[in-house]
């Protein structure tokens, strides 16, 4: 804790640092005032009272940052563009076109981040229809014209998209992955909130059950430290090379592998597609068809938070993320041929396809377990709740886990551009 307060002094000592600190708190305020501007024709009042009386939408309001409730421009989020995100995932593995340009480095980077935000605009135009069906639904909002309700449509694209500029302008101009940054201030901006509720019914009994909670909590997040900065450590040796009259390599050095390669990405993922059919029941409830309206009731009983089937899909779909991420970020042939290339092994495998073996032997194990403890993390606070009785405190695992994770990574971030700028005597001060 003593480094990270360290790191923030000495990165408001680089005048550099601190103006890429300074914008991002900026972007920070200019994203909550957009989440509290209302989008017209919504009874804002009824529909906080909803989302306070219902667990599903109270976690998804989180989630948005509070945006839902307010029902701002911004109400979508960034689940479209989370969710385009996923599909050009998917598509790199299944077209070799779209698995080069993913190879080609930065330029290739900035392709697929164009087809994203391109895929993102049909996916918020969905979503904002199945928000409008929902409101209905539940009577939030009235009927519209044909004119009212493409502006209704179009003003929550817009403000999705206007959501993902934000976070683009962060990753560019400012420290770390600006996606995930604008995830964590929605999150943070919901706690004093969330707090506050908590205080205001607690009695004895309760009291007692939060403190229990809040001891459940701080030890989640020293876990999450823990398996965050967990890695598996593989030697490598380099032959020694004679190049003319110098001799080159026979050092030793090691490849770490880390415990958890995919970082949060699996629970933003997770949580995208965990959170669809209650989504869909919501929508459905209220249909003059009764085969929707059983299926609905069906899914809003099986997939409650609270539900069995609802943390074991949850759980099922961290693993599952995980593993695949994991595979996409890491390339265990790649890394081998690289070591082959510079004249590298690993003490007692051969090189080439058996290092690759190795290397994918290693990988699967520790991201195995890696993926078993985000899947816990990802369930653990509803057991909590359970447990404790406290249903106030909707701040969920998989929030936990993201703001944490995102703190050490923009750190860590911030540490490597102090040394960048040689501050390595400055660091250890």
């Amino acid at each position: 804790m003593n480094s990270l307060f360290t790191t923030l002094r000495n990165s408001f000592k680089s005048p550099e640092l601190r103006n890429k600190i300074l914008f991002i708190l900026f972007i920070f305020l200019v994203f909550r005032f957009f989440a509290h501007v209302p989008v017209a024709g919504v009874d804002v009042d009824q529909l906080r009272n909803i989302f306070a009386n219902n667990q599903f939408l109270g976690f998804l309001n989180v989630f948005s940052g509070g945006t839902l409730a307010n029902f701002s421009i911004m109400a979508l989020g960034l689940n479209p563009y989370i969710n385009a995100s996923i599909i050009l995932q998917l598509l790199t593995m299944v077209f070799p076109k779209l698995e080069e340009l993913s190879k080609e480095g930065d330029s290739g980077r900035r392709k697929i981040n164009q087809y994203t935000r391109f895929l993102t605009v049909p996916l918020a135009v969905l979503q904002a229809i199945g928000v409008f069906a929902l409101l209905k639904s539940q009577g939030l909002v009235s009927n519209l014209g044909p004119l009212e309700f493409m502006a209704f449509i179009l003003t929550l694209v817009a403000g999705s998209m206007l959501l993902v500029w934000l976070g683009e302008l962060i990753t560019d101009k400012g420290i770390g992955n600006g996606i995930s940054l604008l995830i964590v201030a929605g999150i943070v901006g919901q706690l004093p909130i969330l707090i506050g509720q908590t205080f205001s019914t607690a009695n004895a009994q309760a009291s007692l059950s939060l403190l229990s909670f809040v001891v459940m909590t701080l030890l989640v997040i020293i876990g999450i430290i823990i398996v965050n900065e967990a890695t598996r450590q593989i030697p490598v040796h380099y032959a020694k090379r004679m190049r003319g009259n110098k001799m080159y390599g026979g050092q030793s050095t090691f490849l770490p592998l880390r415990l958890n390669q995919a970082g949060v990405i699996p629970i933003i993922f997770a949580v995208s597609i965990v959170l669809l059919p209650s989504l869909i029941s919501s929508v459905f409830l209220q249909s003059d068809n009764a085969s929707l309206r059983g299926m609905a009731q069906w899914l809003n009983v099986w997939f409650s938070p609270t539900s069995i089937l609802y943390n074991l899909f949850y759980f099922l779909l961290v693993v599952a993320f995980t593993f695949f991420y994991t595979a996409v970020v890491f390339n265990p042939k790649k890394i081998s041929e690289d070591i082959q290339k510079y004249g590298g092994f690993i003490p007692g495998v051969r090189p080439g396809k058996p290092t690759t073996n190795y290397l994918n032997y290693i990988l699967t194990r520790i991201t195995l377990v890696g993926a078993c403890f985000l899947g816990f993390v990802a369930i653990l606070p509803e057991i909590g709740r359970a447990a404790t009785g406290l249903q106030t405190l909707l701040l969920g695992g998989a929030s936990i886990l993201i703001v944490v994770s995102v703190v050490l990574e923009t750190f860590k971030a911030i540490e490597a551009n102090l040394v960048m700028r040689n501050y390595e005597g400055f660091l250890n001060k």
